[in-house]
């Protein structure tokens, strides 16, 4: 079962919005002021009809009732051009802090040990990157901006029933005790609904991720049943997570819509009491009349988007969730205070005694020491679950090992700050990625500053050149989605064209050749040999040739190295490697 990222607090998340508006005072200001100068001129309207009321009331003449229609559409349309120009700064600001978010949240996520998004799983991270932040995204654009026009709007308003007459005040605040207790009610079960119902969201992506990735071996191992039994837990957990927000829902939004209605009436009611007894006038309690009206509106969207804050609050703490991974087992490499010291070029890599869990208790490597000598290429073989790629990531810094240590220069890999430490080690797995972008940026990501030369080169030393010149605009083509399609192959070789301009002194390969054909993957492996002459490379191989071609073999079984030597030595020792050789050889 997979760890998901953490959750940031209810204050962390205020402190983040305040920081935000604190960005931003000038787009705050001017979308605020032309929001209340638009809720100022909507209050013009029932004030003249008001008066108006009370004019005919008296016996004013029809020439008074014309100026008053002017007055009336003059404010009007001025009331929809502000409207126009306030909901434009509103959008400008919202996108502009919605684009903050996002860069933020990329930068956070590319800063996560791989070790922490491999606990985390790939259904949390997914949906923290989609749904979190499209969700997000329209609390941004649109709950913000509109709660803050429906606020400054209600104050305006009853700041004009006050002007119009003070007692008329006191039927628009009949409703405020049942919203207020409706609203605590709701607000104190609200915010964990949304979280369980977003964590909801990732199991089932997880879980369906998982299926989808994993189908052969499901088959093959026949778990059909409890692959399917664990997408119809995630299923039914995701339905009791919405059904329980939605009857929150079904409570509170009647409640509100009660409230909308006892100003209205109590205005009329307690209005026409007030007039009876002089205490108001005609015009006065039709202007409240309409301003309490006018009320509901502003009172609805406060509340229609409270639901909406909600949803984002909750999808925001998932984001801001991912700058605090959880530590499991070990503190991940990159984690600890930067040592400035610096690591040589050359820098010794070197694993002694380590021991390393997935689970509490149950070691998967027990005690491993592996010295790589400087500049030679190591392979390391033996059969699936062995521990080989799981002792690579220990080597390329991703784990930090339940026990023993894995240092470079004699310094713990973990005190090396992240991105010193990929400069050192670099690991290419089988699993790889086609950034959307040309195919120069593929390559160019690891060294931004790369010439179009050492592009060129970098995928010359894989065997990639002929092909990349070959695409409708050459290295300049669009790949990634949507754009020129790559095979598994081809992807695989702008991973090592990466690795290549990288250029760390130590290399570890897990199976990065697996997707080739054996005889290019033999002859792409000599020509990396031949470039990467003097680097340290570490290759995790299930073709036994990258062990024939390297200069010392480790075999790996049950977790623990049990031979290690030249390949002559180790065939002519007769002990599993000479077997696995035999058996692949013949």
């Amino acid at each position: 079962m997979s760890n998901p990222l953490p959750v940031a607090d209810a204050r962390q998340v205020r402190r983040y919005a305040r920081e935000l508006a604190r960005r931003h005072p000038r787009g705050l200001a001017a979308a605020l002021g032309l929001h209340a100068l638009a809720a100022a001129a909507g209050l013009v309207a029932p004030r003249l009809l008001g008066d108006l009321v009370e004019g005919i009331s008296r016996g004013v003449g029809p020439v008074t009732v014309d100026r008053v229609a002017l007055a009336i559409a003059g404010f009007v349309v001025a009331q929809s051009v502000l409207v126009r120009f306030a909901h434009l700064a509103s959008a400008r600001l919202g996108e502009r802090v919605l684009a903050e978010l996002r860069e933020e949240f990329v930068d956070r996520v590319l800063a996560l040990p791989l070790s922490t998004v491999e606990r985390a799983g790939t259904g949390d991270l997914l949906t923290r990157t989609s749904r979190d932040v499209a969700a997000l995204s329209r609390t941004v654009r649109f709950a913000a901006p509109e709660t803050l026009i429906a606020a400054v709007t209600v104050l305006l308003i009853l700041g004009a029933v006050v002007l119009t007459g003070p007692l008329l005040v006191v039927p628009c605040l009949l409703a405020v005790p049942l919203l207020v207790a409706g609203t605590r009610w709701y607000l104190r079960r609200a915010p964990a609904g949304y979280l369980r119902e977003n964590a909801a969201y990732s199991d089932i992506t997880d879980g369906i991720s998982e299926t989808v990735e994993g189908a052969r071996t499901t088959e093959a191992l026949r778990q059909q049943a409890r692959r399917r039994a664990r997408t119809d837990g995630d299923i039914r957990r995701s339905y009791a997570a919405e059904y329980y927000t939605l009857t929150l829902r079904t409570v509170f939004f009647p409640v509100a819509e009660i409230g909308y209605l006892l100003p209205v009436v109590g205005t009329l009611l307690l209005g026409g009491w007030f007039y009876l007894k002089g205490w108001a006038s005609l015009g006065q309690v039709t202007a409240a009349t309409l301003y309490a009206q006018q009320l509901v509106d502003p009172v609805d969207r406060l509340l229609s988007w409270l639901d909406e804050f909600q949803v984002g609050g909750a999808s925001l703490a998932r984001l801001l969730g991912v700058a605090e991974p959880a530590e499991a087992d070990g503190k991940p490499a990159g984690a600890a205070p930067p040592d400035r010291r610096p690591v040589t070029d050359d820098g010794r890599l070197a694993a002694h005694d380590v021991r390393y869990a997935y689970r509490a208790g149950h070691d998967v490597l027990h005690g491993v020491t592996l010295v790589p000598r400087p500049g030679e290429k190591l392979a390391m073989v033996g059969p699936s679950g062995a521990g080989k790629s799981t002792l690579g990531r220990l080597l390329a810094g991703v784990h930090a090992p339940r026990a023993g240590a894995v240092t470079v220069d004699g310094r713990p890999l973990s005190e090396l700050p992240l991105a010193e430490l990929r400069t050192h080690v670099a690991l290419v797995s089988q699993e790889h990625h086609v950034f959307i972008g040309t195919l120069t940026d593929n390559v160019a990501m690891v060294r931004p500053d790369a010439g179009p030369d050492e592009v060129r080169a970098a995928l010359a030393a894989v065997d990639a050149l002929d092909w990349a010149e070959a695409l409708p605009d050459g290295l300049d083509t669009r790949v990634g989605a949507g754009g020129h399609p790559l095979s598994p192959a081809q992807a695989q070789q702008l991973a090592l064209a990466r690795l290549v301009l990288a250029d760390p002194h130590t290399l570890v390969l897990d199976e990065a050749t697996s997707l080739i054909d054996p005889r290019a993957a033999r002859a792409l492996e000599r020509s990396l040999a031949a470039v990467l002459q003097g680097r340290t490379v570490i290759a995790i191989a299930h073709r036994l040739f990258s062990a024939h071609d390297a200069d010392r073999v480790a075999v790996v079984e049950d977790g623990r190295i049990t031979e290690l030597g030249s390949h002559d030595e180790l065939v002519a020792a007769g002990g599993s490697y000479a077997a696995l050789w035999r058996s692949w050889h013949g």
